[in-house]
């Protein structure tokens, strides 16, 4: 794995969400993004940004994992679901709330990218996320290509993914990458040290994509019954480092993506979703 040039404080909290710690050249004005068409909470359908070596200097990229989806799931649209605005938005707040240093494109913008799983520059993402995983179906090749990497010190998350099925699809898929019995499931406690990287988070709060949570006045379970609560899990190596962090039953990213869309969703989901994905990146870089 490529060594990011990072430098990661992780003694401070931020006394607010609203006071950032700038990480950036102080000049650095950037975007967020807010909408983009196809209806209130949606993006239009994006192509994929795809990676090359050029986008990789020892700094911080968002990387989304390309994959193939053998089926739909209400409310998802398959690998690119909340692209690319979780991507941008994220980036951005990383940067504000932390002192870890992300590549920019020549706008200023953060320059996220989308990785076949198979393309060997995923070697240089510190974090490979996948969305609406539940429909993931993997070739032989992207099994081996993402053992590899898992086993070389990567980092998977995984999110939106709800129900029953999409968790037994992905709990399939994943096991023939990390087979479990050597590589079990298991539970993340709340004392776990990805919990306290940087913000001292007392759960996982189940938060529905935005436009869900309009139209059913504030329902947080997209799957009724079949998503009762947030099951927040992961799988170790054999010392004990978390390879792959899951959130399911829940749309962290959509508290990233929606974050100028609603005040009152931005109040009342963004602060804990950022949290969350600060401290699992956060603790990717320094385990």
């Amino acid at each position: 794995m490529t060594a990011l040039l990072v430098a990661v404080t992780l003694t401070t909290a931020a006394a607010a969400f609203a006071e950032f710690a700038q990480g950036q050249d102080p000049n650095w004005r950037p975007r967020i993004w807010v909408g983009g068409g196809g209806g209130y909470g949606r993006f239009r359908r994006s192509p994929p940004k795809w990676g090359t070596a050029a986008n990789f200097d020892g700094s911080f990229n968002y990387c989304r994992a390309y994959y193939t989806s053998n089926r739909g799931e209400a409310g998802g649209s398959g690998w690119d679901t909340d692209f690319p605005g979780a991507d941008n938005n994220f980036s951005v707040r990383l940067a504000e709330l932390t002192t870890v240093r992300i590549k920019l494109q020549p706008d200023d913008q953060p320059d996220y990218v989308v990785l076949r799983i198979t393309d060997p520059l995923i070697a240089k993402c510190s974090v490979l996320h996948f969305e609406d995983s539940g429909t993931a179906i993997f070739s032989d090749e992207e099994v081996l290509a993402l053992r590899a990497y898992l086993l070389k010190g990567g980092f998977v998350t995984v999110d939106d993914y709800w129900g029953t099925a999409a968790w037994n699809q992905w709990a399939e898929e994943i096991g023939r990458v990390l087979p479990p019995v050597e590589f079990p499931i298991f539970d993340i406690p709340v004392d776990h040290a990805i919990m306290h990287t940087l913000y001292d988070v007392k759960e996982v709060e189940q938060v529905s994509n935005i436009r869900f949570w309009i139209q059913t006045g504030g329902s947080v379970s997209e799957r009724g019954p079949d998503s009762p609560r947030v099951n927040f899990s992961g799988i170790a190596d054999q010392n004990g480092r978390l390879m792959v962090v899951m959130t399911h039953n829940t749309d962290i990213p959509d508290t990233w993506e929606r974050e100028g869309e609603s005040k009152e969703y931005f109040d009342k989901f963004s602060p804990n979703g950022y949290a969350v994905g600060v401290n699992t990146v956060l603790y990717a870089l320094t385990h």
